[in-house]
């Protein structure tokens, strides 16, 4: 039984993962896809054009935090020895 269970948890993680997908069609150079896919070390080409999606969101979330930071003044935890 703790197969199945197990082979349950894998299907609930995928649907969790695929949540909102839908399919896209879009034309991209198969030679920029095959480069990004070694670099990332992706399995496929939907797992790299995803892979390199999350690193420009995280890449917005970084700058937007650098430059909410701006003015603060960062003091070292240690100053008063």
């Amino acid at each position: 039984m703790a197969r199945k269970s197990a082979a349950k948890t894998v299907r609930e993680a995928d649907v969790l993962h695929d949540a909102g997908k839908v399919p896209k069609t879009y034309r991209l150079s198969e030679a920029m896809i095959a480069a990004a896919q070694i670099i990332l070390g992706a399995p496929t080409a939907t797992a790299t054009i995803e892979a390199a999606l999350d690193m420009i969101v995280f890449r917005d979330e970084l700058l937007r935090g650098t430059r909410a930071m701006r003015g603060v003044e960062i003091v070292s935890y240690d100053d008063d020895r």
